[in-house]
């Protein structure tokens, strides 16, 4: 009875209102990147982030002299997957801009780097995180930002939605 009276009392509130269709909430996942396979790609990411900072390390502290502009671009792309690692696991709106920002800095920096590598042997005669297209690492520098990017595509917040 009690629940006859609210029903009818909230009807007849609405009744002079138009038929508005109210905004449907996001689903919670779609607005974090940090959840299911976001987990694997923040896991490689770090992983990248762990590796090539140490190598770029060793690399810049031991060897400098040999290829400084390999190396430094090696500490480019350590800082890179580090803040790539950091916005891909924190939520909202601004750190999805960062994570969008950062992948396609490096998906560029593969490329380049890549291409670079290719032709101009003399500057890179050591190989870097994104020579020749990451082949050191499998070529997973190269397929890390397409999945990034597909990732963050398909997480994107609402108000980016098309």
């Amino acid at each position: 009875m009690e629940e006859e009276k609210i029903v009818k009392a909230k009807t007849s509130q609405d009744a002079g209102r138009p038929a508005s269709r109210a905004p449907e909430a996001a689903p919670a996942s779609a607005s974090t990147r940090n959840t299911g396979p976001g987990r694997l790609l923040i896991a490689v990411y770090a992983v990248f982030a762990i590796s090539a900072t140490a190598r770029a390390g060793y690399q810049i502290l031991t060897k400098f002299s040999d290829a400084p502009l390999a190396y430094l671009l090696s500490a480019f792309a350590a800082v890179v997957y580090i803040v790539a690692t950091v916005s891909l696991a924190k939520p909202g709106r601004t750190w999805f801009k960062v994570s969008v920002a950062a992948v396609l800095v490096e998906l560029i920096g593969v490329l380049v780097v890549g291409a670079l590598s290719l032709f101009d042997a003399v500057n890179f005669p050591h190989e870097t995180v994104w020579s020749l297209f990451g082949r050191g690492y499998g070529f997973i520098p190269l397929l890390l930002p397409i999945l990034g990017l597909i990732w963050l595509y398909r997480r994107r917040p609402v108000t980016f939605q098309a």
